[in-house]
């Protein structure tokens, strides 16, 4: 699939069926993302905490090396087979990280993850 653009909140895209992953001749397209989709019809919302780390620099000089924006919580459209997560069940949101089911606190039928790793060192650039 490619983005052909974006105007007024829609995203217009091409299929090619040849570029699809293991195909032969996939290698002749230069892919610059990927589209993650969730059908609205079946998606729900459910929180997310998004942590990262909690100071600026490896080495801080007392709190004013905090970092604000450790923590974010966000609204996220969920797979339907997350409703039924367990507390501490474990999960990888693709591009996103490895997130847990909140251990407590989570409502039947509409589960709050954590994430627990990232899947990028912010640190190593």
């Amino acid at each position: 699939m490619k983005c052909l653009g974006m105007n007024d909140g829609v995203v217009r895209c091409a299929y090619h069926a040849d570029s699809r992953s293991g195909t032969t001749g996939a290698d002749k397209y230069k892919v610059k993302g990927n589209i993650h989709w969730v059908s609205v019809a079946h998606a729900f919302e459910a929180e997310v905490r998004l942590y990262d780390r909690l100071f600026r620099r490896p080495q801080p000089e007392g709190s004013a090396g905090l970092n604000p924006a450790s923590k974010k919580i966000v609204t996220a459209q969920s797979e339907p087979a997350l409703r039924e997560a367990k507390p501490e069940e474990r999960f990888q949101f693709e591009r996103h990280g490895y997130f847990v089911a909140r251990p407590r606190r989570q409502p039947a039928g509409a589960p709050r993850f954590n994430r627990a790793v990232t899947l990028r060192d912010s640190w190593s650039k």
